[in-house]
């Protein structure tokens, strides 16, 4: 897609630091490295989002994160892991190619305070729920 970075990427017409390349999917090392090792795992096709993902090039994805993960735990080392994907906008997504983050963590790192105001108080049992129902009912109409 013109415009996009990890199309062009993917072409080769963009520099990256590649660690990982097959038909389906490509690995390469995030410009920002707040801590050493972190891995963008992104599809060869273009796909803007979640949304549009098919289940086997997810599936190709997430087996990648999980042995680049393994990868970099190798030597003993991160202390941890976040492996995740950010959603549109309101998700944090900067780039719309969907991709996976496969980020090394160390303690005290200060990175992806989940809950900034908080941990929220858990959720009601009815709510849960009607909630798991309206989720289940959806997963089996589609």
């Amino acid at each position: 897609m013109s415009g996009c970075v990890f199309c062009a990427i993917v072409a080769g017409a963009a520099p990256a630091a590649i660690v990982h390349q097959d038909d389906i999917a490509i690995a390469f090392l995030d410009l920002r490295q707040a801590i050493p090792g972190h891995v963008l795992v992104v599809p060869r096709t273009h796909v803007p989002d979640l949304y549009a993902l098919d289940e086997a090039t997810a599936a190709h994805l997430m087996a990648l994160a999980v042995r680049i993960a393994k990868a970099l735990a190798a030597d003993g080392v991160p202390d941890g892991l976040n492996l995740w994907q950010s959603n549109g906008e309101a998700g944090g997504q900067e780039v719309p190619h969907v991709h996976l983050h496969v980020h090394p963590r160390r303690h005290g790192d200060g990175l992806l305070d989940v809950y900034p105001s908080g941990v929220p108080a858990p959720t009601d049992r009815a709510t849960l729920d009607a909630l798991a129902h309206t989720i289940a009912a959806r997963l089996s109409a589609a």
